[in-house]
């Protein structure tokens, strides 16, 4: 149950950052009115406070949520902006994805 409430964290932490950094995105490239970059900010600053839901360390928590960030990116990149991930996407995702579960996750003393 601590796994999977971790993960859950982490991924709302992601798409606290992914969507507001989406939002600031359209509004700086793509000329969306301003409150999408005032909204974007605001729920990227939500992601700050998410993460601090994690019951690890702060540096832990980072590293670990750099790679579930890197297959959510994938994912919103492909059901958002209909970019199709590669062969190449898919294995470095996955080889991310296993060595952050190995460093958050593995049992210590």
């Amino acid at each position: 149950m601590v796994v999977i409430k971790s993960l859950l964290v982490f991924i709302l932490a992601g798409l606290c950052e992914i969507g507001g950094g989406y939002l600031v995105w359209l509004w700086l490239k793509e000329d969306k009115p301003v409150w999408y970059g005032i909204v974007g900010g605001i729920i990227l600053a939500l992601y700050g406070v998410v993460a601090t839901f994690q019951p690890a360390g702060f540096g832990r928590v980072y590293a670990t949520y750099g790679g579930i960030f890197i297959v959510m990116a994938l994912i919103w990149a492909w059901q958002v902006d209909g970019f199709r991930p590669d062969k190449y996407d898919l294995i470095g995702a996955a080889i991310a994805l296993v060595g952050v579960c190995i460093i958050y996750y593995a049992p210590r003393q």
